[in-house]
């Protein structure tokens, strides 16, 4: 029976295990979303996971969501990009490139004083990180039909840029709350028009931003990323059955390279009745091609899900934040650093890029 170690073939990208470093956030790149070598030695560092998904990149100077996020929709940053596939791969890793439009779950601050784009004027829940603090989010400005191609078309051109920069596929992020999601939802998204009220409708602007990056390259480099259980922002939907039933069939029909789905967290029962808690067998229900897990696995817990053949790969977040080296203690049983949460995002090499590997500690 396969086990998290075992060689995966994903769609002809061979993976020596089945780990996968799970995307997340750091805002390491500069003020004006450029990777930088710092980026550049962190992910190399990490390049034993069997696979590497990177932090979401916006599409547009328009999908600002993050301070000191990174882009993919300009030459530098494509150029920039390209120095740490190439590095990653020099030492082994493959990697994979999450795109990224953060919808209403942003600020004017950061967007050079336009508003948010949404699927419906509903602004997000909670609160948004400015450099002076936390603020209320804003009322976004709900997208015309005519702005629905733009959008696409950013899609496109961020997976065209992602081959260029020598990526081994991309990640659609149309999951934690942001713009597809918004659009997937009908809590975030009260449309009128040929992208809300039926779950068909609600669901166009992700099909379509899927087709738009399959034909920039092919099926077999385009994955997604789905949370069904979610409640980020506070995005939830009358009915999640309903709605990922029909999304995960669809793109099951579409041949998509791998779909990334995320358990539910505490956050998720907090917010009410999660109406799909076995996120992995729901999906491997609707599709047969391969399925990434996320959500506070274990070795333990990793090699049963695999071997129940509810999913193919999983995914590990914090675990890989604080433990370069996670694939040898993985399989040695050794223990973990602890993670420092206040170096979570920030600048510099601290709580990033010094966390000790086994060979290390004590050193």
């Amino acid at each position: 029976m396969p086990r998290l170690m075992d060689i995966y073939d994903l769609n002809g990208l061979t993976l020596p295990n089945r780990t996968v470093m799970a995307p997340m956030t750091r805002t390491r790149a500069t003020e004006d979303g450029v990777p930088t070598d710092l980026m550049r030695d962190y992910y190399v560092q990490r390049a034993d996971a069997g696979l590497i998904i990177t932090e979401c990149t916006q599409i547009s100077d328009r999908a600002r969501g993050i301070i000191r996020a990174p882009g993919i929709h300009r030459e530098d940053q494509v150029a920039a990009w390209r120095s740490i596939t190439s590095a990653v791969h020099d030492a082994g890793g493959r990697i994979v490139n999450q795109i990224w439009h953060p919808g209403r779950v942003s600020h004017p601050e950061i967007m050079g004083g336009a508003d948010p784009v949404a699927p419906s004027p509903i602004p997000a829940e909670g609160s948004f990180f400015l450099p002076s603090g936390r603020v209320h989010f804003t009322v976004p400005h709900a997208l015309g039909i005519d702005e629905l191609p733009g959008i696409v078309e950013d899609f496109r051109r961020a997976t065209s840029h992602a081959k260029a920069a020598g990526f081994d596929g991309v990640e659609i992020h149309a999951a934690n709350g942001y713009l597809l999601q918004q659009f997937l939802e009908d809590k975030s998204n009260d449309r009128t028009d040929a992208y809300g009220g039926s779950i068909e409708n609600r669901a166009r602007l992700t099909l379509a931003v899927v087709d738009a990056a399959i034909n920039a390259w092919d099926a077999n480099h385009v994955g997604i990323r789905l949370s069904p259980a979610g409640a980020h922002y506070g995005i939830a939907d009358s009915d999640r059955p309903a709605l990922y039933d029909y999304v995960i069939r669809e793109l099951a029909q579409r041949d998509i390279s791998f779909i990334h789905v995320v358990r539910p967290n505490k956050a998720s029962y907090d917010a009410g009745p999660v109406q799909i808690e076995d996120v992995a067998g729901f999906t491997r229900q609707r599709y047969a091609g391969p399925i990434i897990v996320n959500g506070g696995y274990d070795r333990d817990s990793a090699d049963s899900v695999i071997q129940k053949g509810d999913a193919d790969l999983v995914a590990f977040g914090v675990p890989f934040l604080a433990n370069p080296d996670l694939v040898a203690r993985l399989k040695t049983g050794a223990g973990y650093n602890t993670p420092d949460p206040t170096t979570f995002y920030g600048v510099g090499p601290k709580g990033y890029t010094d966390y000790p590997a086994l060979d290390r500690v004590g050193a």
